[in-house]
């Protein structure tokens, strides 16, 4: 199968590079003209996959079009907040043939709160979309340590073809119809991630990461069934397997980010040090707005949230969420 994959991150080019050993054409498109010169040449992304040998066959490019020409499928792996842009851009090309487009990019539309799906969706009517999510750091897939994800589409034809794509002997690929939930899931564990890492650069031990990280799910739970999820989403691959591997791993740009966090160090700081992006930061500003509009209470995203923007000491937030009124435990 020939397939376009946009974006040359870390996860883009794993799963270009497991496409392109499992025979498909690959191309993916790179913005950095020297990661596709490594690519095409030395057969490597320094830039963000180090240390990882790239199937031979994997072609870059710098040019969109040229990576999506002729694709039977594309995956859309770019920075969520480019999403829209290179959508509305590619669709000149694929909007002839509508190949499925598959996203894996996580993140909300800064000014609509829009998912992926829903922005690619709305770029490119009329062509079939996914969402591919899951526990799954991209070194770990690179090395083919057996992985588990979820494939989502409200059609259930576009999401068993993307199942059969990324399957292999180590990749294990579930379909689901909850693209809401799925693609929720991924968003806001990352906002999680980053209060786990705080505590844990806190220092204050197992019965706070396990306290925080159930009333963490309890808290993505309610808000997905407010915005249409279904809850059992967030008891699988894409709810808690997503969380449970991104506030505990120690590849987790967003629990590193709050391990920094606890350090002393300032948004601003973290962010200049870095040429990745902790996807969390942005995230826990949008969703106390989407929470807000559907009527749901995030306390542990507020805190993550007033300590990452309005300077409070994450010791102060602790002490603040173990102080709130008692009343039962509630889930969803």
């Amino acid at each position: 199968m020939r397939v376009g994959v946009i974006g040359a991150g870390s996860w883009g080019t794993t799963l270009a590079n497991l496409l392109a050993k499992s025979a498909h054409d690959v191309t993916v498109w790179a913005r950095e003209t020297h990661v596709v010169s490594s690519i095409n040449t030395n057969h490597i992304n320094p830039m963000f996959l180090p240390g990882v040998s790239l199937d031979s066959r994997l072609r870059a490019t710098g040019n969109t079009l040229e990576a999506v020409a002729d694709a039977e499928c594309v995956i859309s792996a770019a920075p969520s907040y480019a999403v829209r842009e290179i959508a509305t851009h590619l669709f000149q090309e694929i909007g002839k043939h509508r190949p499925p487009v598959v996203s894996v990019s996580k993140g909300l539309d800064p000014r609509t709160h829009a998912t992926m799906t829903q922005i690619i969706s709305e770029e490119m009517p009329g062509v079939p979309v996914a969402a591919l999510s899951g526990p799954s750091f991209a070194k770990e897939v690179s090395k083919e340590r057996p992985t588990a994800v979820v494939s989502a589409s409200v059609d259930q034809g576009v999401a068993e073809q993307v199942q059969s794509l990324f399957s292999t002997s180590y990749m294990r690929v579930y379909t689901a119809h909850d693209v809401v939930g799925v693609e929720l899931g991924g968003v806001l564990k990352n906002v999680y991630a980053i209060a786990a890492g705080i505590t844990d650069g806190l220092g204050l031990g197992d019965n706070t990461r396990a306290a925080l990280l159930t009333r963490g799910l309890a808290e993505m739970t309610r808000l997905g069934v407010a915005l249409g999820a279904d809850p059992l989403t967030f008891s699988g691959l894409a709810g808690i397997g997503d969380l449970m591997l991104t506030a505990t791993g120690d590849q987790s740009r967003n629990r590193t980010f709050g391990l920094e966090i606890a350090a002393g160090k300032t948004v601003e700081q973290i962010r200049e040090e870095r040429n990745t992006v902790a996807e969390g930061v942005n995230t826990s500003r949008l969703i106390l707005d989407v929470a807000a509009g559907v009527g749901v209470e995030l306390p542990v995203a507020h805190q993550v949230y007033e300590i990452l923007f309005e300077d409070k000491s994450p010791k102060q937030a602790v002490a603040d969420l173990m102080g709130r009124e008692l009343k039962p435990e509630r889930w969803a």
